[in-house]
């Protein structure tokens, strides 16, 4: 005798069996036969759902309760920063005693920052006076440090008569860069006197090669034998080639003005010779 309408099959693909008395998991919410309505046994996807395992604190190793929908790693790190007894977290928890004073901040910092006017600690964050509305301490009554007493000081005289961007120093300052050009122009018009610019230029010339004469004098005195030899030699060259430049342009010359001269008839000789006694002279 057969019921058909009676039962289940297997959700399983490679168990099928028809089961007078299936179950159905939890997890996945398929029916099972009683061989495959374990997890493992039927690869249930959502398994990872009721695997609720208590986590153990790495550093003190105490099981730390959950709750419905809460992260484990986010419960491990409130443990470790505030309830974990180990000396790893207790050595953290003392570096970081530095409380934001600023009101409904629990931001704590390794460094203190404190305010210069209000003397009081805060984080990164409420560091500057506008964060964290400062009030003064002259306000509040409280004696003044010496470091708010100097910053007080430096912000009055910034607002003072002091200040950088006063009109009477800003005259002042124009007055002496005025004075100065105009210094340097009279001590200029003294040096140069009644001479021409053509004059002045050939004077200053004049100078600066009896300084760098003067100079080169100096450091011939401190050159060992070898330095010197190099040297003269560096002024034979440099002045064998000004002869040979001079030369080229008296020949240069004398070329041109063959060009331009229109040669007569009978002195050519002369011409000629003229020519090479006006090729050997040197300057």
């Amino acid at each position: 005798m057969e019921f058909p309408h009676l039962g289940a099959n297997c959700g399983e693909s490679t168990c099928k069996m028809l089961d007078f008395l299936p179950m159905k998991c939890d997890a996945c919410s398929q029916v099972f036969c009683r061989d495959h309505i374990q997890y493992a046994t039927h690869k249930c996807p959502e398994s990872y759902k009721k695997d609720n395992q208590v986590p153990v604190c790495p550093l003190c190793n105490t099981p730390i309760g959950l709750k419905k929908g809460e992260l484990p790693d986010v419960v491990i790190g409130h443990h470790i920063d505030n309830d974990c007894q180990s000396d790893p977290a207790r050595q953290r928890r003392k570096i970081y005693v530095n409380k934001c004073s600023f009101k409904g901040c629990k931001q704590k910092e390794m460094v203190p920052v404190r305010c210069d006017r209000c003397q009081k600690n805060y984080c990164l964050k409420h560091r500057h006076e506008q964060d964290h509305k400062c009030t003064s301490l002259q306000d509040s009554g409280k004696p003044m440090s010496r470091s708010g007493a100097a910053a007080a000081a430096r912000a009055h005289i910034s607002d003072g008569p002091f200040r950088t961007n006063s009109p009477r120093q800003t005259k002042i300052s124009e007055s002496f860069r005025n004075g100065g050009s105009g210094s340097r122009q009279a001590n200029a018009s003294a040096i140069q006197g009644q001479m021409s610019e053509d004059e002045a230029l050939a004077k200053a010339l004049q100078l600066s090669l009896s300084e760098n004469q003067h100079t080169t004098s100096l450091s011939n005195k401190n050159m060992t034998k070898q330095e010197e030899e190099d040297f003269q030699l560096a002024q034979a060259i440099a002045a064998s080639q000004e002869e040979n430049s001079g030369t080229r342009n008296i020949f240069h010359k004398a070329g041109r003005f063959s060009k331009d001269f229109k040669k007569p008839k009978g002195k050519w000789s002369k011409l000629k010779k003229f020519f090479r006694n006006c090729c050997v002279v040197k300057i």
